[in-house]
């Protein structure tokens, strides 16, 4: 597989052979239907460099082209910083967010933000590709967030993680001690009626799970203890929401009862781990904590 111009090539293997190209769309990467259409539409795909039917079996060696890789606008302004690269290829990016900044803007205002920062490190690098993140971290979170490159591999990438393909391993330091030192806190979460920004768990919210383990109690000789957590679920503050509705906030989130004892609440997003939508090579992304936080 490599990128050729625009195009993404693919030597079809033995696994492959007698496909057609509406089948590797369709059964292999369960492509969204919009997407299908604008490839067909956009006559997107040939096969050595033909125009096929899309019904046609392939046979091995054929080489699949697929245009990819046209310009396309990054969708916001670039913005020069340092950025701290975990993984990159043609297809996706995954970077290590500072506390600080959110992932992205949430209204025309917002003119510093992870995904400025995204796109000014595609334009050094003569890449013109929307910058679209895959999933998000709350603006006082630090950690490993995931970015596609372009419209097909943000649709699997998006389906992995609806399919809880795509890992998110987290440290947190909360308050007092836990019981039990492996967990799973499986509570359903909603807007909270009464302040615009907070969460709650509901009976009536989405679907929630967050699974923990305890790394080290009595953490910095202090009543706090240092957990492992897995989300199986994304939902926004999921993990606030659970640890304070279990009666053990972040330390520092102060939306949720924790106490102030750092500068910002006390997340950080460690490992990001999945297979590769094209490669299947498994990506273990491993993001350092890089500020004052001790965790």
């Amino acid at each position: 597989m490599q990128k050729k111009g625009t195009l993404f090539e693919i030597p079809l293997t033995e696994n492959w052979n007698g496909h057609t190209i509406e089948d590797i769309l369709k059964k292999e990467w369960q492509a969204p239907k919009k997407l299908v259409h604008e490839l067909r539409m956009n006559k997107s795909i040939q096969v050595n460099g033909q125009l096929l039917d899309w019904k046609i079996p392939l046979k091995k060696g054929d080489i699949l082209q697929i245009d990819l890789f046209k310009p396309e606008a990054y969708g916001i302004t670039p913005l020069y910083s340092e950025l701290d690269v975990l993984f990159e290829d043609e297809h996706l990016l995954v970077v290590n967010k500072p506390a600080g900044i959110d992932t992205h803007p949430n209204g025309p205002d917002d003119s510093e933000t992870l995904a400025h920062y995204v796109a000014f490190h595609l334009q050094s690098q003569g890449e013109q590709s929307r910058v679209m993140h895959v999933h998000r971290l709350d603006r006082d979170t630090s950690g490993a967030v995931l970015f596609a490159k372009h419209a097909l591999s943000k649709a699997i990438l998006d389906r992995l993680l609806l399919e809880r393909k795509i890992k998110r391993t987290y440290s947190a330091i909360i308050h007092g001690r836990l019981k039990q030192k492996k967990g799973t806190i499986h509570e359903p979460i909603g807007r909270d009626r009464h302040h615009s920004t907070r969460r709650r768990v509901s009976p009536s919210g989405q679907e929630a799970i967050t699974h923990y383990t305890v790394i080290k109690d009595d953490y910095l000789k202090k009543p706090l203890t240092l957990v492992e957590v897995q989300l199986d679920t994304g939902r926004t503050h999921q993990i606030r929401v659970h640890f304070s509705y279990i009666g053990h906030p972040l330390v520092g989130d102060l939306l949720y009862g924790g106490k102030s004892l750092f500068p910002r609440q006390a997340l950080h997003a460690k490992r990001l781990t999945f297979i590769h939508p094209f490669t299947n090579e498994k990506i273990v992304c491993e993001a350092r904590c890089v500020d004052e936080l001790p965790i």
